[in-house]
């Protein structure tokens, strides 16, 4: 409670000493000075305190050691084991989460969920991928490499994606209900490829359709078709995709070579994981990019 306001301290007394509930005084405080300036937790926590006969509005003294005596241990703690919870600290340190939280804040530190990797990777497919990354980093100094990149991918996309928003309405009113999506909700397959420049061609899938070699050569060469009219600078194409069957079979293999497009090389799929991300450039241009694990 020490971060709040002495002025908002003094609003809250002044409800309570009107009578008012929590509740009420909440809403007169945040319709005088502004919607949020009282949290829910807040106006509770200093109710509770009135309840009881202190009507100091001061910080009651904290007990027990400050964590601020203890920011070396918690530093060894979080470098000995970095998947250690703010709630096991709290109890390791005898101080609350809240508290944790912020120093490690302060301390640079951020919650990151650490990556699966299916398989244990063995010596040779370490130097797999040792030498697929020497392969692409002594190209990407040679003349637009990048930005003849074409790359593209499959995905399962919901046919229709309810999503909750934050929605601007008077403060005595109820926000529009949004409905949740089902259990087994309706999804279609989307085929989707890309460069630096943004979307080239896209499709998706009539129902209960999968990719097979010939469906993945006939989208080929409508890709191709794509890039001659939304492209038609480009003369070199360089094809990023992963090592799925459509994409490696022979009937595939034959058609990229008859477009004469040079595919870059990949790690295997069932060693790592794969998923699409979105990267914004400082000319502010989005693109889609394939990130690999």
């Amino acid at each position: 409670m020490s971060e709040i306001p002495i002025h908002i301290r003094h609003c809250i007394l002044y409800e309570f000493q009107l009578g008012n509930n929590g509740t009420t005084a909440a809403r007169n405080i945040c319709a005088a000075l502004g919607e949020g300036a009282v949290a829910d937790r807040t106006y509770r926590d200093w109710f509770k305190r009135f309840r009881e006969g202190d009507m100091s509005l001061e910080d009651r003294p904290k007990s027990g050691r400050p964590l601020e005596s203890d920011i070396e241990r918690l530093k060894v703690l979080i470098e000995d084991n970095p998947r250690l919870t703010t709630r096991e600290l709290s109890a390791m340190l005898g101080c609350n989460q809240s508290t944790i939280d912020r120093h490690l804040h302060e301390m640079g530190k951020v919650n990151k969920l650490e990556t699966w990797v299916p398989h244990q990777l063995t010596s040779d497919n370490i130097q797999q991928r040792i030498t697929i990354c020497n392969s692409l980093l002594s190209k990407r100094n040679r003349h637009r490499f990048l930005q003849q990149i074409v790359t593209g991918d499959e995905k399962w996309v919901l046919y229709v994606n309810h999503t909750r928003k934050h929605q601007w309405i008077n403060s005595e009113d109820l926000p529009e209900p949004e409905p949740k999506n089902g259990f087994h909700p309706k999804t279609l397959m989307l085929s989707i490829w890309w460069d630096c420049e943004g979307i080239i061609y896209w499709k998706l899938l009539p129902p209960n359709t999968m990719i097979d070699s010939k469906l993945y050569w006939q989208q080929l060469q409508n890709l191709k078709i794509a890039l001659q009219a939304n492209r038609p600078e480009r003369r070199k194409i360089r094809l990023l995709h992963d090592n799925a069957r459509p994409h490696v079979s022979k009937v595939t293999r034959q058609k990229l070579e008859e477009l004469e497009w040079e595919v870059l090389p990949i790690h295997h799929i069932h060693q790592t994981w794969h998923h699409l991300t979105i990267i914004c450039f400082d000319r502010s241009t989005i693109i889609w990019s394939k990130t690999l694990r």
